[in-house]
C-alpha cells in the first residue's frame, strides 16, 4: 500500500487497523502512521425484546423533501466533532465540518451510501437523523447519527435507535451494528442502555506523503 500510494503520488492515506492487532499498530507508526481516533463498535441481537419508544420525538423514514433539512443538522451536530479528520492538525477545520455535512447530503441522493434514512422531529422541526445499512446476509449497520445540539439529552438519540432496530428487525436481520468514536461517551451510554455490547475496536491512522 505504501509503495502504491507514493508511485500515484497521493498526499494522504487514511487506514484502519483492528486494536487487537498491536504488532501492526506499533509497524505502522514507524513507518509513520500517526493515530488519530479509535472507533468503538457495538452489536445487539435483534431477536431480543425492542424498548418501546416513549420519546418527545416524532420519528419516520425519511423523504426527498428533508435532504437539506438534514444537511444543516449534520453541519451542526459535526462541527468540531472530535472524529480523525479534526484530529489530523493538517487538515482545514472548516474542510473537515463539511465533510460530515456532504456525507449527510450523499446519504440522502446516493442509494451507494444508505438503504434507508430515519428522521426525527420534534417541535415540527427535524431534529435528528441516523442513516442505515444492510450488510449481507443478516446484519444492519447504523452508519451515520446525528441530532441537533440544542436539543441532545432529550432522549433523540434514544428514539432513532429504537426506530433502527425495529425497521432491521422488519427486514428480517438477526443484529445491528454501530459505531462512534470512543471519546463519544454519550451515544455510547444509550446503545448499552439498549442492550447493545462491545464488538470489536479500529485505530485510524493518518499517513502523510508530503
Amino acid at each position: 500500500v505504501l509503495s502504491f500510494c507514493k508511485e500515484q503520488r497521493i498526499t494522504l492515506l487514511i487506514a484502519r487497523c483492528l486494536s487487537t492487532e498491536l504488532k501492526t499498530a506499533q509497524q505502522m507508526e514507524k513507518d509513520g502512521f500517526i493515530l488519530m481516533d479509535t472507533l468503538m463498535y457495538y452489536v445487539r441481537s435483534l431477536i431480543e425484546p425492542i424498548p418501546m419508544d416513549e420519546g418527545i420525538a416524532t420519528v419516520r423514514k425519511y423523504s426527498f423533501k428533508d435532504t437539506e433539512k438534514i444537511k444543516a443538522v449534520a453541519t451542526q451536530a459535526f462541527r468540531g466533532y472530535r472524529g480523525h479528520y479534526h484530529a489530523d492538525e493538517r487538515l482545514p477545520k472548516h474542510l473537515c465540518d463539511e465533510t460530515y455535512a456532504d456525507w449527510a447530503y450523499q446519504s440522502c441522493i446516493n442509494p451507494a451510501f444508505a438503504d434507508s434514512i430515519i428522521v426525527a422531529e420534534h417541535e415540527g422541526e427535524i431534529k435528528g437523523f441516523l442513516t442505515l445499512k444492510i450488510r449481507p446476509p443478516l446484519l444492519g449497520e447504523g452508519i451515520l447519527f446525528g441530532v441537533s445540539p440544542e436539543t441532545q439529552g432529550l432522549g433523540i438519540g434514544r428514539s432513532l435507535m429504537i426506530f433502527a432496530l425495529r425497521w432491521f428487525q422488519e427486514q428480517g436481520l438477526n443484529q445491528m451494528l454501530i459505531s462512534t468514536q470512543i471519546v463519544n461517551l454519550a451515544s455510547q451510554k444509550i446503545w448499552t442502555r439498549l442492550g447493545f455490547e462491545i464488538s470489536h475496536a479500529y485505530y485510524t491512522f493518518h499517513r502523510w506523503f508530503d
